[in-house]
């Protein structure tokens, strides 16, 4: 069985990848794809696989722009709430929760299997209702970002992290517990998963609105900041960005 993940965070993917192989040593994996770009440029030069296994919101679209007009069956790794989820069990679609499990995996994979052609084929109007229902549907904040440690791949809530921080070009974050990761994404990229509870102070940090117990003026107009877990460099916001970082303090 020939299988394409479309998945833009690495270690999901390599793990999804691994995992599926264990599961059937006959499964091909014959692309892992990362974003709407490459997913139309792979699937414009090569033949539809026989099942795909995508996750729903990519860094440049939802993976529906990937698709094509030919139905391939999907399995969705998805962060989507309840109301989203009944409608996969609505149109006959199946999905896998992050972090997934072997078992969740073997499960829909067992599922497919026991699809008929025409069973698949009837699928098809299913497909495009889902897709017409999420593509309406506002992409949800992650709750957690999936952290690994050589091999152990974790969730991390985001709820629980202090601030990122760019030092000598990696980007590691602490926790309010002063736990120690690193995310493997880059400071653009991670403001635009965490979204509005953080902020970005400087181009060294990205820092959680929890974490903050004061700012004060100090010369030229900047800020300078308190926060709660202990840093050995005094955080400063420039005068160009002080008054952007108040109203975003403030809730405003």
């Amino acid at each position: 069985m020939r299988i394409v993940i479309i998945e833009d965070e690495n270690a999901l993917a390599f793990d999804l990848s691994q995992t599926l192989m264990q599961l059937d040593p006959t499964i091909e994996i014959v692309a892992i794809l990362k974003s709407v770009e490459e997913g139309k440029k792979w699937f414009s030069t090569n033949t539809a696989p026989d099942l795909i296994f995508s996750d729903i919101q990519l860094g440049d679209g939802l993976s529906f722009e990937i698709l094509g007009s030919e139905f391939v069956p999907v399995i969705f790794c998805t962060a989507y709430d309840e109301y989203a989820l009944n409608a996969f069990h609505a149109n006959g679609i199946d999905y896998i929760l992050k972090p997934f499990s072997s078992e969740s995996v073997d499960a829909s994979l067992q599922k497919f299997r026991k699809l008929t052609r025409t069973n698949v084929e009837a699928q098809t109007d299913q497909y495009e209702s889902i897709k017409r229902l999420l593509s309406g549907i506002k992409s949800p904040k992650p709750s957690s970002l999936l952290i690994q440690y050589r091999d152990i791949i974790k969730p991390l809530k985001i709820d629980d992290i202090a601030f990122f921080r760019l030092d000598n070009g990696n980007v590691h974050l602490i926790t309010f517990r002063q736990e120690k990761h690193y995310p493997g994404k880059s400071l653009e990229e991670l403001e635009e998963i965490v979204g509005d509870d953080f902020f970005r102070v400087n181009r060294q940090m990205l820092i959680n609105r929890k974490a903050i117990v004061n700012a004060s003026s100090i010369f030229s107009r900047k800020l300078s900041l308190n926060i709660s877990v202990p840093v050995d460099e005094v955080i400063t916001i420039s005068k160009e960005k002080a008054p952007a970082f108040l109203k975003w303090l403030s809730g405003t």
